[in-house]
């Protein structure tokens, strides 16, 4: 029986499992809109195909599946662009399907043509051009199997208007994907699992530093297992966070740019670093010279391009990473560093404590104070998912995120507007979820129009828009780096509670303290998309940080106690 490559294309996305897909309608496409209403699989109108692109992201964060999204030729494809590269900095499962303007036309400049293949493909795993019908569903079922394999990324599928519409028999069996891959053949200069347990056993200040790949790997028991036994400290980057309980005693919490003083000092000072899942990128390392330098280093990573990529470390393994702590956990001897967790305690002093609740209210309205109560009134329980910025920092450091998966941001290419779709394809993946969107005012501007979407899909979401009528982030760097020229910065905006009311979601404004509370309870309890505008303090800045490029010891602290009840 033949079916066209549009019915194919469907066919092709029902045996892959999906259910979902994000997409917006265009001539190129348009075939294969024709024949999707044939098939069992919900289509999410989006308002913007970058949109399209972090709701596939947000889907496939929030569950580890794949995560598709569907634009026609020319200005749709090039609209998911921000979107594909985004996935690919976070190593995020999703499939794009662009339409294509027909075979003879390829190369003419004609009509909402763009070579999307080639503006692609530095940022995605593989992307594909389908000309015939017979070709489309060898690429469609390799395009799932080449990004949810290995270290997980993007793939475009871009299919001409004729492929769509021309017609060929499928030998089902003969399409599907025959990928070899050689993750665990170790090559010269590789280690093994007992040059890194050697490592291990001598170090007296070790210290592992889990990332993304903990949970993309799905290794969350066997790191906690590892540190257990060994009695070793862990710190987590910001995509790691969740992928280790922040309760857990042995977690030290967020290293980096803005992560804990104490995280980073003991990088600075350990005599092993276990770098497991985690990219040695520059937010994480600052000054590469000055880097950990009493430190041996182990790093365990899918993607072999990452070993001595950033860091020369002395045992670099390429495997994944569940399959490499199942290898070590046997050869692990239990360990006693109570001397390096006593030394990690005094490092730690009184800025461990982020006790915000019991500061008198001094009439100012912060973020940390907002974040605190999200966290506080979930119980940590929610899926977050946050924008890029200020906010994002202050998120990661009061909100505790117990569960993997808790947390979705954009980390590597840090794209604002990335929150508000990406949470409508975590909450479509998760539709039993309390999610929480937690955005800057800046950043919900760039995105704002999916808030027709959330209303016509009926979702569930909570968002609460960090408004300090800044881009903060930036202006954060201004005040400390520019002598307070705020260029282009301050920022204007709608009257957010009444932007919101016009789609049809309840809202409220919220300035002071004491509102904080009650505004998110009265959203939770609501069972449908709720916004609030938490209009906090301006020139807030979010305290410790590492300069770019600088030390990662010589931070910039907060100069008083302003949110904490002790410096930074």
């Amino acid at each position: 029986m033949k079916l066209t490559g549009a019915q194919i294309l469907w066919e092709s996305l029902v045996r892959e499992g999906v259910t979902d897909v994000f997409g917006y309608p265009g001539g190129a496409i348009l075939p294969a809109y024709d024949a999707m209403l044939a098939y069992p699989i919900r289509h999410v109108l989006v308002r913007h195909e970058q949109g399209a692109t972090h709701m596939a992201d947000g889907y496939a964060r929030a569950t580890g599946k794949v995560g598709v999204a569907i634009a026609t030729s020319g200005p749709g494809a090039t609209n998911m662009v921000t979107g594909i590269a985004t996935a690919m900095m976070d190593s995020s499962a999703i499939v794009c399907i662009t339409g294509q303007v027909g075979s003879k036309l390829i190369g003419s400049d004609a009509f909402q043509e763009t070579d999307i293949t080639g503006i692609t493909l530095p940022i995605t795993k593989h992307n594909y051009l389908v000309t015939s019908a017979e070709d489309v569903a060898p690429a469609v079922l390799e395009a799932f199997a080449v990004a949810r394999g290995g270290r997980p990324g993007p793939v475009l599928v871009d299919i001409t208007k004729d492929a769509q519409q021309g017609s060929s028999e499928v030998d089902w069996a003969a399409a599907e994907p025959h990928l070899s891959e050689a993750y665990d053949e170790a090559l010269p200069g590789d280690g093994d699992a007992r040059d890194a347990i050697e490592l291990i056993t001598a170090a007296e200040r070790p210290l592992i530093l889990a990332g993304h790949g903990v949970m993309l790997s799905g290794a969350e028991r066997q790191i906690i297992e590892l540190a257990e036994r060994a009695q070793i400290p862990i710190a987590v980057t910001l995509l790691g966070l969740g992928g280790v309980p922040a309760s857990h005693p042995l977690n030290l919490g967020m290293m980096g740019m803005h992560g804990e003083a104490w995280v980073n000092n003991a990088i600075q000072e350990a005599d092993l670093l276990i770098a497991l899942g985690m990219r040695f990128d520059d937010r994480v390392t600052g000054n590469l010279k000055t880097y950990a330098p009493t430190a041996k280093k182990i790093h365990v990573d899918i993607d072999r391009a990452e070993l001595n990529k950033n860091v020369r470390v002395d045992v670099g393994i390429a495997k994944d990473l569940r399959e490499a702590l199942d290898e070590w956990l046997p050869l692990v001897k239990p360990g006693d560093r109570a001397a390096w967790l006593s030394r990690i305690d005094s490092l730690k002093g009184d800025s461990a404590v982020r006790d915000i609740q019991n500061l008198p209210d001094d009439g100012h309205l912060y973020a940390a104070h907002v974040i605190n109560d999200i966290w506080r009134l979930t119980k940590g329980e929610a899926l977050v998912v946050t924008d890029v910025g200020q906010h994002q920092m202050w998120e990661a450091q009061y909100y505790k995120h117990n569960r993997p998966r808790s947390l979705i941001t954009s980390g590597g290419l840090g794209t604002m507007g990335f929150a508000l779709p990406a949470a409508i394809g975590a909450k479509i993946a998760c539709p039993g979820a309390e999610v929480w969107v937690i955005v800057g005012d800046g950043g919900f501007q760039m995105t704002c129009p999916e808030l027709a979407t959330v209303v016509q899909e009926h979702l569930d979401i909570n968002i609460a828009i960090i408004n300090n009528g800044f881009l903060g982030m930036v202006r954060q760097w201004q005040e400390f780096f520019y002598d307070k020229r705020y260029a282009a910065t301050p920022i204007g905006g709608p009257n957010f509670a009444k932007l919101a009311d016009a789609f049809g979601i309840a809202a409220t404004t919220v300035t002071k303290r004491g509102e904080v509370a009650g505004a998110v309870e009265a959203a939770r309890r609501l069972k449908r998309a709720a916004l609030i505008d938490f209009q906090v303090e301006q020139e807030d800045s979010v305290y410790p940080m590492v300069p770019a490029g600088a030390d990662l010891h010589k931070m910039i602290r907060r100069p008083s106690p302003i949110v904490e009840t002790a410096a930074d």
